[in-house]
């Protein structure tokens, strides 16, 4: 074999040894099949490879899946009522800048609004409603304010009639005597020591409104909190609280004295 034949056998093969390295009895190597043929034949089975690729390609997808899925789109929340949003806003003015409420934390239902009056009391009247979780101020024409409200363990334990007596900005907030005795972390902020200052850390938070029943003290008091997602909920500790924003505009509707019922329902004591 000369040089050349052995550099093209490095890299392909003549017709001539293509043709000997067939079967004998192959129709090709016997002469009987045309190029034509060999061509056609050749056509034929590119066909069948790739319609068979094609078909497995084809199944794949059942079996498995891609990377490249597209995502679930996320949930649009409904878009809250502008008139809400703006009567919870953030309060910058106050002595205390006041955040506003996120309000996807606090049920619709207690928002502050305008309602029939279900109560049957006269106009100017506070009715707090523990079984319900609802303040409610009477207003004439059969209307009444009704607020949402949270409630500690204090604010289960006085219901009757009373009188608030007193209202204050931002006030200071003196724990009682027994509940130092049970939470000594608190005689900071004891009567001897003057009380907690205002703030928005302050328990009675940005208005404070005081029950009296008979004249005396009842120690219990309408009050705010900037814990806004616990309004509609029992609480460990406190009286009746209202969101900050609540606590204010009850605030500027009430007067002193203006009479006040705790019951556990919207009707009155039988």
């Amino acid at each position: 074999m000369s040089d050349m034949m052995r550099s093209i056998g490095r890299c392909s093969t003549p017709a001539s040894l293509a043709m000997q390295a067939l079967d004998p009895d192959d129709p090709i190597a016997s002469g009987t099949v045309t190029q034509k043929d060999i061509r056609v034949k050749f056509s034929r089975r590119q066909i069948l490879s790739l319609s068979t690729a094609a078909a497995g390609a084809l199944v794949l997808p059942a079996c498995s899946t891609t990377g490249n899925q597209p995502a679930e789109p996320e949930p649009v929340k409904p878009a809250e009522d502008p008139s809400y949003i703006s009567m919870y806003r953030a309060m910058p003015e106050e002595d205390f800048p006041i955040p506003a409420v996120d309000l996807s934390k606090v049920d619709k239902r207690f928002y502050r609004r305008l309602v029939d009056d279900p109560t049957g009391e006269r106009p100017g009247t506070i009715v707090v409603d523990t079984r319900n979780y609802y303040l409610y101020l009477v207003r004439p024409g059969g209307k009444a304010m009704r607020y949402g409200v949270g409630l500690g363990r204090q604010g289960f334990e006085w219901s009757g009639e009373g009188v608030i007596q007193w209202k204050q900005r931002w006030p200071k907030w003196t724990p009682p005597d027994e509940m130092v005795a049970r939470q000594p972390e608190l005689a900071k902020w004891s009567a001897e020591n003057g009380g907690q200052p205002p703030g928005l850390n302050n328990p009675l938070g940005a208005r404070a409104l005081y029950i009296f029943q008979n004249g005396e003290d009842t120690l219990y008091r309408l009050h705010g909190t900037p814990e806004y997602w616990t309004i509609g909920k029992a609480v460990s500790s406190g009286c009746v609280r209202l969101m900050n924003q609540d606590i204010i505009d009850l605030y500027g509707r009430v007067a002193t004295p203006t009479p006040i019922v705790v019951r556990g329902g919207t009707r009155s004591f039988v």
